[in-house]
């Protein structure tokens, strides 16, 4: 009964070893994924750094303003002028009614508009 006993215990010592070995290779891979996944992060987000300084430089207006006027003949484009935006008081907000059963409340909010220093 002893004898079986040492070889059980030997068998359970060779099963927790084995499963061990397997398990610390697995997290070694696991780390592994994980440093390549956080390189791989770092790179991209490196070149959208890029890519959005990219896309600065070719959106300059003064680029723009050049191309619009290289290309007049087939675009057709014009400048904008300062009498092509509109004022607040032109857009057409919903009725009030309406906005006060959602429980909005008009008395509490705050002018923006410098519009009568302006004229």
């Amino acid at each position: 009964m002893r004898s079986f006993l040492y070889i059980l215990s030997a068998l359970a010592v060779i099963g927790l070893a084995f499963w061990a070995y397997r398990e610390n290779y697995e997290t070694q891979a696991a780390q592994d994924r994980a440093e390549s996944l956080e390189r791989q992060i770092a790179y991209k987000r490196e070149r959208l750094r890029v890519l959005r300084a990219e896309w600065a430089y070719l959106n300059r207006p003064d680029r723009l303003r050049e191309l619009a006027e290289i290309n007049y003949e087939s675009l057709r484009l014009m400048p904008l002028q300062s009498h092509q935006f509109g004022q607040v008081d032109q857009v057409a907000y919903p009725p009030e009614e309406g906005l006060e059963s959602l429980g909005i409340d008009f008395d509490a909010s705050v002018e923006v508009s410098n519009m009568e220093d302006a004229q």
